[in-house]
């Protein structure tokens, strides 16, 4: 694994984003730009590659707002549409015909050939994107000497991979961690989770389950992102996290 690793956090929202549509709640509402939350992912940029974890509905902005010129790869982590929903404006990356590189497992790969039918269909709409697909198993792998190390955990029922990148480690859309997958990413340096909202949820950590595990996690830094408007206004749940703790924003820009 190279030094000189960048990532940056595209979208730190829940599936509705914040504002949420017709919502007129205090965080809706906020003019502070930390409450502007687009969907959940990741830029990750190292070796000379940009690489993406997840490319939701708010792909096509977030690649403007960071004013990406090439993307070398996509990472899913699950098939949700909060997660997948961007795929099709990957084309603007098909630079001179190149496929874009995509990782994820089978089941996902099953998915997005159901819902992208046109991309993968045998005679093509000129025009389409252009894929290659790589399967990821629960066993890490290299793109372009970047090392990624998958982390199984349980989004509800539905596995959801994670993925550790040297000292840094991206879990998203996850109520339940085995032990045996925490010993994967035991001594990062910078961990995020998702905090989806104060109360319990079947499917997210809640604010108290998030703390909880970062706190037996035990990162130097820990992020909380894939958050709803339902956790509160940014500036004031800052004020109640334990020290190390911070939620994440849209832009924030972590270098190691």
């Amino acid at each position: 694994m190279s030094k000189g690793i960048t990532i940056t956090f595209l979208g730190t929202g829940t599936s509705h984003g914040i504002p949420v549509i017709a919502c007129h709640c205090e965080v809706c509402t906020s003019k502070d730009p930390h409450d502007k939350r687009w969907r959940s992912s990741i830029m990750v940029e190292a070796n000379g590659m940009t690489i993406i974890i997840d490319t939701g509905p708010d792909f096509r902005e977030q690649m403007l707002r960071e004013k990406v010129q090439k993307l070398d790869a996509v990472i899913f982590t699950h098939e949700h549409k909060d997660h997948t929903a961007g795929l099709d404006d990957i084309r603007a990356f098909n630079f001179d015909g190149r496929a874009m590189q995509v990782f994820a497992s089978q089941r996902v790969q099953d998915n997005l050939k159901k819902t992208y039918e046109y991309i993968f269909a045998d005679h093509k709409y000129p025009g389409v994107p252009v894929i290659e697909l790589h399967t990821i198993h629960n066993k890490p792998f290299s793109i372009g000497g970047v090392e990624f190390i998958p982390i199984e955990v349980k989004h509800m029922n539905l596995p959801v991979l994670g993925f550790r990148i040297g000292d840094f480690t991206y879990i998203t859309d996850a109520n339940f961690i085995a032990e045996e997958e925490r010993k994967k990413f035991r001594g990062s340096k910078y961990l995020v989770l998702n905090a989806l909202r104060i109360e319990k949820h079947i499917s997210h950590f809640s604010l108290e389950e998030a703390i909880a595990m970062a706190q037996d996690l035990g990162a130097e830094h820990t992020y909380f992102t894939h958050i709803s408007h339902q956790l509160g206004l940014h500036t004031e749940v800052e004020k109640i996290l334990p020290p190390g703790i911070h939620l994440a924003y849209d832009g924030l820009k972590i270098s190691y």
